[in-house]
């Protein structure tokens, strides 16, 4: 097998090998993480973690519309009105329905 040949089956395995890697890595996390809830709910020490669901649809929202916008500016002028503008368009419908979410759910808590 000459030079190149090597070189396409190291740049073939270096994924592979990362993929490989990661999957580790996130295994023993989620081990470890089990057996350390595991252990805290025998000596009745764990609670449940609380998620706020509000501040969430917010942040995720903003995040999405800005993006959104940037995308749909970017392959407007880019492509113009084509089916790659989906690209942008999603988020930038996501982030709309998030925000719209959040401001339903926050006008009900004031009443």
């Amino acid at each position: 097998m000459d030079k190149s040949g090597a070189v396409q089956v190291i740049i073939a395995l270096i994924p592979i090998v990362g993929i490989v890697m990661g999957s580790i890595v996130v295994f023993f996390y989620l081990l470890w993480d089990h057996k350390r809830k595991t252990l805290l709910i025998e000596a009745r020490l764990y609670s449940r973690p609380t998620f706020d669901l509000l501040s969430f649809s917010l942040l995720a929202g903003v995040l999405l519309l800005s993006v959104g916008i940037a995308l749909t500016v970017v392959f407007a002028v880019a492509l113009g009105l084509s089916l790659g503008l989906l690209g942008g368009i999603i988020p930038l419908a996501l982030g709309i329905g998030l925000l719209f979410y959040y401001t339903m759910k926050r006008s009900d808590r004031k009443l």
